[in-house]
């Protein structure tokens, strides 16, 4: 399921690049960067998180078995970012317009990646009684109770967050706005489901047990997005699109790099 995020979303994001002025085979060549940086940022932020109940005293080779599962999506989007940021900065291309290009494939590729944590059952809810819970079977650390599918929320709220980016992208006024867009829509759906998850320990909680580690990521998460909104608008409105008009699509203006 990760692969198929992976796929997913470079293809998507192939597609959208001509009409922000970019040659799609950039964004293909970008793709295994960014799948080295997200892989082992979302591991390594994972063993640091989980370290006193999954790593310490087992062999250190288990910190390198990712197919049993534990990655953390934070993780993994700074990883894949730093990667982004480096790729844009080494061929020349506009940051920006990247995110902008990227992001909607985020949401798209993160709909798989929950797919398959609820193939693999983790990040799984707590306890409930309603109609569309689910059971994980035996030896699952939840059997045999029923539990929110935390998952499915997860990947349905996303796939919208994802129609929604796009709809924006061909609207954008300024270079970044679909990307500060999605940083504000994932980090709001990302804290809403978290209030349902199971699988955090206590001492994973902060503020008195009321918010979850991804939770306070989402904060800082929210606070850069509220600065870039002012910031970026300030510069130059984007070459690389025209504004929908008469229910057209924008149109290239530049040549593609």
């Amino acid at each position: 399921m990760m692969a198929l995020a992976f796929m997913v979303g470079i293809w998507d994001a192939g597609r959208r690049a001509p009409a922000a002025g970019l040659n799609p085979e950039k964004i293909t060549d970008l793709g295994p960067w960014i799948i080295i940086g997200a892989l082992v940022a979302a591991r390594a932020l994972y063993v640091v998180t989980f370290w006193r109940e999954q790593f310490a005293g087992a062999p250190l080779s288990e910190i390198f078995m990712v197919w049993h599962g534990g990655l953390v999506f934070y993780g993994g989007f700074v990883g894949a970012a730093l990667a982004t940021i480096i790729w844009a900065k080494y061929k020349k291309l506009p940051m920006w317009t990247m995110g902008d290009v990227l992001a909607p494939s985020l949401a798209l590729g993160y709909v798989f990646g929950r797919m398959g944590c609820l193939l693999n059952g983790c990040c799984y809810g707590r306890e409930c009684t309603l109609s569309w819970a689910i059971r994980f079977p035996e030896p699952h650390a939840t059997f045999p109770h029923a539990v929110h599918p935390t998952q499915i929320y997860d990947a349905m709220l996303s796939f919208v967050l994802f129609l929604i980016l796009r709809r924006i992208f061909i609207a954008r006024r300024f270079d970044g706005q679909v990307f500060v867009s999605w940083l504000v829509g994932y980090a709001l759906c990302r804290s809403g489901v978290e209030f349902f998850r199971g699988d955090y320990s206590p001492e994973l909680r902060s503020f008195g047990g009321w918010l979850t580690p991804a939770q306070v990521a989402s904060i800082f998460i929210l606070a850069t997005a509220v600065i870039l909104w002012r910031v970026l608008p300030r510069q130059l409105k984007t070459p690389a699109a025209i504004p929908a008009r008469n229910g057209k699509k924008p149109q290239a203006v530049e040549k593609l790099q």
